[in-house]
């Protein structure tokens, strides 16, 4: 970021912004406790730069607070899921800064994982969520998502099946699984078609049960994901909408629980959504309109306005029934 800071600061200064930099160390939790400091000084704004685990502690830091800045994010890490579901320039920081100046944004969901620990874009457990602890930090830093597919198609032939009950909106889940997804965005992993359907402001989970450990079937579904989201529909596929989620294991092997690529505890583990909590810049003229809802006000005057113009249509269509009987 230091070759780019002084462009980035000209370009949110020409917006009107007065602005102040930190640059994280380090430091367990760095960014967490600058963010929860900017908050509680009065900033308007947190810009975030960095990749999905800075944009992570920046939330840890603010999420618990009654009153939040609204957050914005500079992608420059490896992955950056959450860069790309709000269409945020991934390879470019001063064109990331220039969509603030759109003044764009979304009220975000965001996860809490039991009393003090929230996530921006997934949690999840399994054999193959391990792939993001053994990847070496050097690793990432070089190849970014291409050492996460190669350490994932290492482990691939480890995965096994392990029972669970989940409990969700709907009901109960109780069975073998290999791994379980809890998606806030579309993108997972690089991928935007592992919860095709994920809207970013709606108050629910996307939940992804895979049943199957079988090594052809694992391959068969990532298949069904790259060809435009039809693992889906699969039998093997458990896909549901959920505002909160009971994971307990049913037997006694550890069952680690990532959140946003970083671990996050021990089942069992309790998932909740809190919908609309951080009012987040995005790129909205990118994003389909599948992915989000909007600002509640300009949907109730969009159902109003329908609703006129469905009556209006109906007046017309009479008139222009009687003008024909006269």
């Amino acid at each position: 970021m230091k070759k780019n800071i002084a462009e980035i600061l000209d370009v949110l200064e020409n917006f009107g912004h007065e602005t102040s930099t930190f640059a994280t160390t380090s430091d367990e939790n760095s960014a967490k406790n600058e963010a929860r400091r900017a908050a509680k000084a009065g900033y308007e704004l947190i810009i975030a730069a960095g990749g999905d685990g800075t944009i992570n502690e920046v939330v840890n830091g603010i999420a618990p607070l009654r009153k939040r800045p609204k957050l914005a994010i500079i992608p420059a890490g490896t992955t950056n899921d959450f860069a790309r579901a709000l269409k945020i320039p991934r390879n470019n920081p001063v064109a990331a800064a220039k969509i603030i100046g759109k003044n764009q944004t979304l009220n975000m969901d965001i996860g809490r994982a039991q009393k003090d620990h929230y996530f921006i874009n997934i949690a999840a457990g399994g054999s193959l969520t391990e792939l993001t602890y053994s990847v070496p930090s050097q690793l990432k830093t070089a190849f970014g998502y291409l050492a996460y597919l190669a350490k994932g198609a290492e482990l691939l032939p480890r995965v096994k099946a392990v029972p669970i009950k989940i409990t969700h909106d709907e009901g109960v889940f109780e069975g073998e699984i290999s791994m379980f997804f809890a998606a806030l965005t579309n993108s997972v992993g690089g991928f935007e078609q592992i919860a095709p359907d994920a809207q970013l402001d709606d108050g629910l989970f996307t939940l992804i049960l895979v049943k199957t450990a079988n090594l052809f079937e694992m391959i068969r579904l990532i298949g069904l994901v790259l060809n435009g989201g039809k693992h889906i529909d699969d039998k093997k596929i458990e896909y549901i909408k959920t505002s909160k989620i009971k994971i307990h294991p049913l037997s006694k092997d550890k069952m680690m629980i990532n959140l946003d690529g970083e671990y996050g505890g021990d089942a069992p583990i309790v998932l909740t959504n809190l919908k609309n909590h951080i009012e987040m810049f995005a790129n909205l003229d990118e994003i389909s309109d599948d992915n989000y809802i909007g600002d509640e006000a300009d949907l109730v005057l969009e159902a109003v306005a329908s609703k006129f113009a469905k009556e209006a249509e109906k007046t017309k269509e009479a008139e222009e029934t009687e003008e024909t009987q006269d």
